[in-house]
């Protein structure tokens, strides 16, 4: 398998959750970081659940013919309830935004620019001004991709007494007003 595989991007909406669910479990399940008896993660299916019942969710997966090789999965903040602008003074007049909840790639298919694609895929229609993730703090090497992408680490959050401490970041998108 040479440095760019071949796999199909397929986009999602929340009216397809019910179809992708227990992939986006499979996938998460094969991934190292998260281990099975850690609390926190054993709430990733209510995450996906809650992000997924967003209207605006989107979620684009990775496939290699018929393999899940990964996904990336997100949705709009509701005006009003941007938690990042804690991190943030004076925060973006243009301040519309979309969270980027989860990135995952199997092991096997790390190295290879699938995330990036993944990612590349997630945003491409998004109509929002500003693009907001978390990172483990735990992760640097993790971190250091999202700011090669375009991201900018604005604080540190916990979000729940159980989850790691993690990196606010923000990406502006639609640079020039388009």
């Amino acid at each position: 398998m040479g440095a760019d595989p071949v796999i199909e991007l397929r986009r999602y909406r929340h009216e397809d959750l019910s179809v992708i669910r227990q992939t986006l479990l499979d996938v998460h399940a094969l991934i190292p970081e998260y281990p099975p008896d850690d609390p926190f993660d054993q709430r990733f299916p209510w995450f996906v659940d809650h992000w997924g019942k967003n209207p605006d969710f989107t979620c684009v997966i990775g496939y290699d013919r018929d393999q899940a090789v990964g996904f990336a999965y997100g949705a709009p903040l509701n005006d009003g309830r941007e938690w990042w602008r804690d991190h943030l003074e004076p925060a973006p007049e243009k301040s519309r935004t979309y969270a980027v909840s989860e990135l995952m790639v199997r092991p096997e298919w790390r190295k290879k620019g699938v995330s990036d694609r993944l990612h590349q895929a997630l945003l491409a229609d998004v109509k929002e001004d500003i693009a907001v993730l978390l990172v483990d703090s735990a992760h640097p090497k993790v971190q250091a991709r999202y700011e090669s992408w375009g991201y900018q680490k604005v604080g540190e959050r916990q979000p729940f007494a159980d989850s790691p401490k993690f990196s606010v970041m923000i990406k502006p998108l639609n640079p020039t007003g388009s």
